[in-house]
Order: structure tokens, then sequence, then C-alpha cells
């Protein structure tokens, strides 16, 4: 089993900025992709950004040019630096992560951290 804990969100106005961060524990050797979704009340939880082992990289639109997503390998942790941040992206932000290295779904989820952005 695999164990996602975040940390980073918060509540800033629009136009800021903030960092989420999230750490794999357990058999975290076996991740391959890890991401972040967000799901806003009375929405479905969708797609932030993703990257694979390689750090190959992968955008919803509303996230290009405004955030960036990283991981560190050697510690089990993926990022998401998010700039530029508007009301629209307030939402529950989720760590995800599989094994299988690609552009997945992931079988492991964390309890989600609140992000709320102020106009």
């Amino acid at each position: 089993q695999v164990q996602l804990a975040e940390s980073g969100g918060g509540l800033v106005q629009a136009g800021g900025s903030l960092r989420l961060s999230c750490a794999a524990s357990g058999r975290s050797f076996s991740i391959g992709v890890m991401g972040w979704y967000r799901q806003a009340p009375g929405k479905q939880r969708e797609l932030v950004a993703s990257v694979t082992r390689d750090s190959t990289k992968n955008y919803a639109d509303s996230a290009k040019g405004r955030f960036t997503i990283s991981r560190d390998n050697a510690k089990n942790t993926v990022y998401l630096q998010m700039n530029s941040l508007k009301p629209e992206d307030t939402a529950v932000y989720y760590c995800n992560a599989d094994p299988r290295n690609g552009f997945y779904i992931g079988t492991y989820w964390g309890q989600g951290t609140q992000v709320t952005v102020s106009s």
C-alpha cells in the first residue's frame, strides 16, 4: 500500500500563489505517475496536472501557463506550484499516484487539501 499526505493548501487572494506538496510513504518505490486532481463543490473531480517518473508532464488547459508540477523521486514527493490563482481555482486538491508510469488515473489518493481563492 501507498499513503499520500498533502500539505500547502490555504486561503489566498486572487493573483496570489500557493505551493502544494504531497509525500508518498509505504510501498512508495512502486510509484510511477503522480499527479494532482481537484474537486469544486457540485463538480466532478478533474485532472490538474500529472508527471511520470522521468518528469514527462501533462496539464489541464486551465492549468497551463499558471501551474507547474514537479517531483523529487528521491523524496517520493510531488509538488504543484500555483501562480496567478483565480477564484475558479477554489477546490479541494487531491494527490494521486499509481504504480504504472503513464498518464493514468492512479490507484492511490490523498485525503485532500483545501485551496480557497478570494476575489
